[in-house]
């Protein structure tokens, strides 16, 4: 990671509403240059963070930094050097789309109009019409053309896609790409893991207000399991009883031994040494997904509220 200072760092970060403890010391740290995903069910307190970072609300207890400045006491001009978006945009219905990119573009940072009609163009919206006609979709488009047309250092997206199709999801990745190219910074709250594995550097996942784990994609999957599938000659000797193995299953198929099977990283050189010894008719190896990851951190023993894709009561905790 680079040794400049930090877009973004929190330390031990607390967040209490009444008794309800939203963050419960919360690391996070956003390198210059990066995409960061930021990961967790409802409730694990990911837009508590945001707004803690973005100096919306006061810290209960720790440290937090941005550009190296206070966010609560230094807002004003921070801003001035990021974009933020929300999951739930809220504009003026009475305006038009291009009035809203107006007014959003004064508040975010330099406006590149030729970026802006680039993207207006990409994202297929409509500038001319009213916003209380436009659906929830063509809504989050301003919010995100507002931002991402801004020349700022920083992208704070929160829920960035919510209501798009896909191919307009396909046309946010590639801009968020080309910003990043660009030496923009990218904080990236998102519940589609697919779209964080595409765009991430590094990911953060939060669990009831903590950091439970952090780094690259390659860096937590090796303390996962990678997915195998092989057809060898021969039956692998002692494949069943290797270290790391689990789920393991073997069948004869058309003369072949096929197997599968999950193992740890460290123990695949291993494997695929003794599947080599039964001579490879055909090999598949496949790493885990961040979704395998995200699930393998919220393991049997969280709560059922905690589950991804289930909404808790408590919108404090959001």
């Amino acid at each position: 990671m680079s040794t400049a200072q930090p877009v973004i760092r929190a330390e031990r970060l607390t967040k209490t509403f009444g008794p309800v403890r939203a963050l419960d010391g919360l690391d996070l740290e956003v390198a210059p240059g990066e995409v960061h995903g930021f990961l967790g069910p409802n409730g694990a307190g990911k837009s508590t963070t945001i707004r803690v970072v973005l100096g919306l609300i006061r810290a209960s207890g720790g440290h937090v930094e941005l550009f190296g400045g206070d966010p609560w006491r230094q807002a004003a001009t921070l801003h001035e050097r990021l974009a933020y978006v929300a999951g739930d945009v809220a504009l003026w219905p009475g305006l038009t789309g291009g009035q809203c990119l107006d007014v959003l573009g004064a508040t975010q940072g330099v406006l590149d109009e030729t970026r802006r009609a680039d993207l207006i163009d990409r994202f297929e919206l409509d500038p001319t019409k009213r916003v209380r006609d436009y659906s929830k979709g063509n809504r989050q488009k301003v919010a995100l053309i507002a931002a991402l047309a801004a020349d700022v250092e920083l992208l704070v997206l929160d829920e960035p896609t919510s209501g798009l199709d896909p191919l307009m999801e396909q046309a946010f990745q590639e801009v968020v790409r080309t910003r990043r190219e660009q030496g923009c910074s990218v904080l990236l709250s998102s519940h589609i893991l697919g779209e964080v594995e595409a765009l991430a550097d590094r990911v953060s996942i939060i669990r009831r207000g903590k950091t439970v784990t952090t780094g690259t994609l390659a860096e937590l999957r090796r303390h996962t399991r990678t997915h195998v599938h092989a057809v060898t000659v021969d039956e692998p000797a002692g494949l069943a009883d290797a270290p790391g193995l689990t789920d393991w299953s073997s069948e004869r198929l058309d003369g072949h031994i096929e197997s599968r099977f999950s193992i740890d990283a460290d123990h695949l050189d291993a494997v695929i040494g003794q599947l080599h010894h039964a001579q490879i008719h055909t090999l598949t190896v496949t790493p885990p997904s961040l979704d395998d990851l995200f699930l393998r951190t919220y393991d049997e023993e969280v709560p059922l509220h905690d589950v991804p894709g289930l909404e808790q009561p408590e919108e404090a905790l959001r």
